[in-house]
């Protein structure tokens, strides 16, 4: 039986891209998926995708910058499936510009989305996580935090943040609690369509020409969670083999 099979996974941002992807791979291998994102009818519409080839999936709107969503989220999957194994902090936004530019509404809302998105989500499970005896946070960062380039360069910090968040989490989390890092490097998601149509027109080009699809992530995670509990599998680099 597969190490997948039956478990609880709660996923954030899973109406598209490498969320989605990884609901219907787990899914597909025996999970309980239980998704959040802020779009109800894509949310619907992969639930019933899932349920109609056999699988278990359930669902809420969830806002990652309200704390009282993620709390709901993690309340949903005790109340449907009786636990949470896993937690996939995978929502998260990309406003790419300059710093002259001084987007700092931008810089907020990614602070807002990327880091304490992360943390509500920690603040929700850790407390179910330390009562169960077992957990496992998947929190995805990005390559943008490990070769940092101009523009990307907020964006990069959220996403570093986050890393840096993970480590310690793991260190605090003991011997019962996993924690792993996945950082995708360019991945074929909606993730330009909140850009400026100046940075939104090059990343779609090199989208275009190198990118990998939502999957590849996908099967990352599933390699992680499918581990013993005894093998906590820390960071993971997926990105195409084109990419500098």
């Amino acid at each position: 039986m597969s190490e997948i099979e039956g478990k609880v996974v709660a996923i954030t941002g899973a109406s598209s891209g490498i969320g989605e992807a990884t609901a219907l791979l787990l899914a597909e291998r025996g999970a309980k998926v239980v998704l959040g994102a802020r779009r109800l009818e894509r949310l619907q519409a992969l639930a019933a995708r899932i349920e109609k080839a056999g699988g278990q999936a359930a669902y809420a709107r969830t806002d990652v910058k309200r704390r009282a969503d993620l709390s709901g989220l993690v309340d949903l999957a005790r109340d449907r499936y009786g636990k949470i194994d896993v937690l996939v902090g995978n929502a998260g936004i990309g406003l790419i510009s300059p710093l002259d530019d001084l987007r700092v509404e931008e810089w907020e809302e990614m602070i807002d989305v990327n880091l304490k998105g992360v943390l509500y989500g920690i603040a929700a499970a850790l407390p179910v996580f330390r009562q169960q005896g077992f957990g496992h946070f998947v929190n995805i960062v990005s390559t943008a935090g490990l070769r940092i380039v101009p523009s990307q360069t907020v964006y990069a910090a959220t996403k570093n943040a986050v890393r840096t968040l993970s480590e310690g989490l793991r260190q605090e989390a003991g011997d019962s609690l996993r924690v792993t890092v996945v950082s995708p490097g360019l991945t074929r998601t909606e993730l330009a369509d909140s850009m400026a149509p100046e940075m939104k027109a090059q990343i779609l080009d090199s989208m275009t020409k190198i990118a990998i699809p939502p999957d590849a992530i996908a099967r990352a995670i599933a390699f992680a969670v499918e581990q013993p509990a005894g093998v906590d599998v820390g960071d993971i680099v997926v990105r195409p083999t084109a990419q500098n």
